[in-house]
């Protein structure tokens, strides 16, 4: 396993990991910085959807990462740099030490992946999530309960954001996902293959627990504070996860977890 030491915060070799933050923002091109050892893997395993592109690690953290980083492909070039030079580069203490970069899957076709999905699939479907936290959940969530996919309005946030892949455990990585439909293109799709889209909504008078758990099913989750638009809800099924005390608010991530454990189970 061929190393590259680095000694120089503007060695040419590392220009895609240098001022990780600002880049954060303006984009990659194709391409993500994923942070943290338990996302390396994620993106070195046969699971995941992303191409690993090149490592870069503080030089005190190679022997522990060695066995991971022999999975790689041997094109990936692996560099190491001592601490306070792997934080020049980044523009920000890495106390994590290990960067990966990665490159975007290709596009998911639509309708041949929603055809292909199983007779009692559930599909996560996301309008105007914003906040990289929630998203990364999302993701994580779905992994966890075995959701078929998530699907993302074009209003959402990146889910490719350095944060919302760290917060998903590499989640994000190897989640079949459709991206970059309006809204109501998303429901239409879902509802063209058979699922029924539920809404999350504490307006509904349904509650989830009444939701069957046969047939191909979609839950539709939005953003914290204003939450689904009064069209979305009204063109599928809106269900209500019932709570103590008058109080009527989740986390959107805890409410998809809720309602992923109802249907998977």
């Amino acid at each position: 396993m061929p190393i590259i030491r680095i000694e120089d915060t503007t060695d040419a070799r590392i220009a895609a990991f240098r001022d990780i933050r600002e880049r954060d923002l303006t984009g990659r091109e194709g391409l993500f910085v994923a942070e943290g050892e338990v996302v390396l893997r994620v993106l070195g395993s046969p699971a995941s959807r992303c191409r690993p592109v090149a490592v870069l690690l503080a030089e005190s953290r190679l022997e522990a990462q060695r066995e991971v980083l022999a999975g790689l492909p041997e094109a990936v070039p692996i560099h190491i740099a001592p601490q306070a030079v792997l934080d020049g580069i980044a523009g920000f203490h890495l106390h994590r030490g290990i960067l990966a970069l990665g490159e975007k899957p290709e596009p998911v076709d639509v309708d041949g992946f929603l055809a292909a999905t199983d007779a009692d699939a559930v599909i996560v479907a996301a309008s105007e999530i914003g906040n990289h936290d929630n998203m990364g959940g999302i993701f994580r969530n779905a992994a966890a309960f075995g959701a078929a996919g998530v699907m993302l309005d074009d209003r959402c946030c990146d889910p490719f954001y350095r944060k919302a892949i760290r917060v998903s455990v590499g989640a994000v990585l190897r989640t079949p996902m459709i991206t970059g439909l309006p809204a109501a293109a998303m429901v239409d799709a879902l509802e063209r293959h058979g699922f029924e889209v539920i809404a999350l909504t504490p307006s509904a008078r349904e509650d989830l627990s009444a939701v069957g758990r046969k047939g191909r099913r979609a839950i539709l989750l939005g953003p914290e504070g204003p939450g689904l638009s009064q069209t979305l809800i009204d063109r599928c099924r809106g269900a209500s996860i019932p709570m103590s005390g008058g109080f009527d608010s989740l986390n959107v991530a805890t409410a998809g977890a809720v309602a992923l454990f109802h249907l998977s189970r």
